[in-house]
């Protein structure tokens, strides 16, 4: 199962023996100009949406992290933050992720955890930042992590630095690009004691986001298109 000619990255991936091919994305069903997304469009579909959810079963002692989806219009398209992280990083190098951390025993909540991890990984000016709502926490099977998403928006391109041990490149994605259907590619894993899992990939070119960002991205963008987001990471 190889991406389309031209996209995809240096991300390795732990495909285990037994993937198959998966489905369509949640909009696949739509014509192009239901695609086009706005921030207002988001926001209320997160209001509307209620309280965040939970994908997976945490267990006693997990870890609690959070990362910071930051959205925002430049020229009539809807972009959101990436980074490719480090290639000296001794976990997931090179991966494509949202900016965020483990929650530290000094971070008075999780909201707090995301933008202090952000600003450390990329420079983000806090002040720049308006949350707008939180997609449902994953619990990562890798590393036993629930992971928790907090959407932010800025009111411009924020201007951002990335920090050379943690962050090799800041990606700004358009979210149309996202919702083209050779961008999205879907898999599913038999994973032990959880059964068979859909893995949702993203090939960009030069990059394959996939994992817990890619199932987080995925979400986001049924939301925004109001299609199905209740299967994130869920069994196939």
């Amino acid at each position: 199962m190889k991406p389309p000619e031209g996209r995809g990255g240096p991300q390795r991936i732990p495909r285990p023996a037994g993937a198959q091919p998966g489905g369509p994305p949640p909009w696949a069903g739509l014509a192009s100009s239901a695609r086009r997304v706005t921030i207002a469009g988001i926001e209320e579909a997160l209001s509307n949406r209620g309280a965040a959810g939970q994908v997976g079963d945490a267990p006693a002692g997990a870890s609690q992290s959070a990362v910071l989806v930051v959205l925002y219009e430049d020229d009539g398209e809807v972009n959101v933050v990436l980074t490719r992280r480090s290639p000296r990083m001794r976990h997931h190098a090179h991966e494509v992720s949202f900016p965020g951390g483990r929650r530290d025993s000094g971070d008075p909540d999780l909201w707090h955890t995301a933008v202090r991890e952000a600003t450390e990984e990329i420079d983000i000016d806090p002040t720049m930042l308006r949350r707008i709502g939180e997609l449902d926490s994953f619990m990562t099977v890798g590393s036993l992590t629930l992971v928790h998403p907090f959407v932010a928006v800025t009111s411009r391109r924020p201007d951002l630095t990335a920090a050379p041990d943690e962050v090799e490149s800041i990606l700004h994605v358009a979210l149309s690009e996202l919702l083209l259907d050779e961008v999205w590619r879907e898999e599913v894993w038999p994973i032990p004691l959880l059964g068979r899992r859909a893995i949702t990939f993203f090939e960009l070119v030069g990059d394959t986001v996939w994992g817990a960002t890619g199932a987080m991205l995925r979400q986001l963008l049924a939301i925004a298109t109001g299609t199905d987001d209740r299967i994130l990471g869920g069994p196939a």
